[in-house]
């Protein structure tokens, strides 16, 4: 469509001091109107990319794939069923658990908690939770002993240390002369574990699958088995696969039942995200229509010259629409540089500011994630550079078709 003559022309407009000064003005503020919202939205997805990544770690480093357990009863045969299970070459690891809810009390503190007894020998296998402590280890909860792991959070709560004591109080009573009580149990607090989710770190405590099955007056059962799958993605298809073998009295999810909303609320989040900033590059882009409009009405003399030497209008056009987008190219290009550093930086810069100013942008306690993750996808800056220089070359097209209708004669009458 463009001939070499066209875009010379073009190229020499773009360039060209105008005579208004407030048209080179114009453009130039296109121009950084576009590569802002290009910036803008390259780092913001890549940050929403960077907490979803970050979540996704998080939640499914400490939830299970797969939760198998009986509908009413405590589970008696989790040995031979966890045996049975690993048989199935979609499944690399599984543990037991004890999963009650309880208070946590000290020094005149009380706690609601979320207790989880786990044997610490097989813990490993489905969660991550042994590489994320930070004092202690896992293998000091031993049988009989009665110690606990709280979260950081939990512990900072507490105002306990290695080696206190805390009470465990549980929903179950216990009937004796002075009345019905609560059952209580001391623990002496083993180490405590940082997963860096205020959701963990501030509601999980763990003791010894033994400890809790007494606890819990299970009869050295199990509450279920927590698996851990070669693919997450495939938790579906293993969830109906194990369920065709067992019989319904066992109840088995995964963890697309449990978190499967969550997720799917981040990617809607993104999306929209990607929509409301696409209007500001929209907006910035449309700018370029004004400013050719501009141009156009300043070179009236200059086209009907042009059309007199023999140019077609459709040669015209071409002229302006090679203006309009270069200006939009130029933009977008900057844009996906900007952005680019920032989004691989934001994590820096931040800190940095946060630093600066004595504050802190996400609060623990509010925020699942208190950094600022960012996770660039390049996938995602080709999106956004094409869409952006599709709405630039789109935004050319009436002010370039409006330049082909200029009358060579009504420009020139008063030249």
């Amino acid at each position: 469509m463009f001939k070499p003559i066209e875009i010379f022309i073009g190229l020499r407009y773009t360039r060209a001091k105008q005579r208004s000064g407030f048209i080179s003005f114009i453009s130039m503020t296109s121009m950084l109107g576009v590569a802002l919202g290009v910036m803008a939205l390259i780092t913001v997805l890549s940050v929403m990319n960077g907490f979803e990544a970050q979540l996704r770690e998080k939640i499914l480093g400490m939830a299970s794939h797969v939760t198998v357990s009986e509908h009413r009863n405590a589970l008696d045969t989790w040995q031979q069923l966890g045996g049975d299970l690993i048989g199935n070459e979609e499944i690399i690891g599984w543990a037991p658990f004890v999963r009650a809810e309880v208070m946590l009390s000290a020094n005149g503190r009380v706690s609601g908690s979320l207790l989880r007894g786990v044997l610490p020998e097989k813990e490993g296998e489905v969660s991550d939770i042994a590489e994320k402590m930070i004092e202690g280890n896992l293998e000091q909860l031993t049988p009989s002993d009665f110690s606990i792991v709280l979260g950081s959070e939990l512990a900072r709560y507490l105002q306990v240390g290695v080696g206190d004591k805390v009470t465990v109080i549980t929903p179950q009573v216990t009937p004796t002369p002075a009345g019905i009580l609560p059952r209580l149990r001391r623990f002496t607090v083993a180490g405590f574990f940082e997963v860096g989710m205020y959701e963990y770190d501030r509601n999980l405590a763990l003791i010894h699958l033994t400890d809790g099955s007494k606890l819990m007056r299970l009869n050295g059962g199990v509450t279920g088995i927590r698996l851990k799958l070669k693919d997450l993605f495939q938790a579906p298809y293993v969830t109906h696969s194990i369920a065709k073998v067992l019989t319904s009295n066992y109840r088995i999810s995964n963890w697309t039942m449990e978190h499967s909303n969550f997720f799917r609320a981040i990617k809607t989040e993104k999306r929209v995200m990607f929509i409301i900033l696409m209007l500001i590059v929209a907006v910035a882009a449309f700018n370029i229509v004004s400013t050719l409009v501009m141009v156009v009405t300043d070179k009236q003399s200059e086209i009907a010259i042009l059309r007199t030497l023999g140019f077609t209008p459709r040669s015209i056009m071409s002229v302006f629409m090679v203006q309009g987008t270069l200006i939009g190219l130029i933009g977008t290009a900057i844009g996906v540089i900007a952005g680019v550093a920032l989004a691989i930086n934001v994590e820096t810069i931040v800190q940095s500011i946060e630093q600066f100013f004595q504050v802190q942008f996400l609060p623990a306690d509010i925020y699942y994630i208190s950094d600022l993750p960012s996770k660039l996808i390049w996938s995602d800056v080709t999106t956004i550079a094409s869409y952006s220089f599709l709405l630039s070359f789109v935004s050319t097209l009436y002010p370039a078709w409006q330049a082909s209708r200029v009358n060579p004669a009504e420009a020139l009458r008063y030249e």
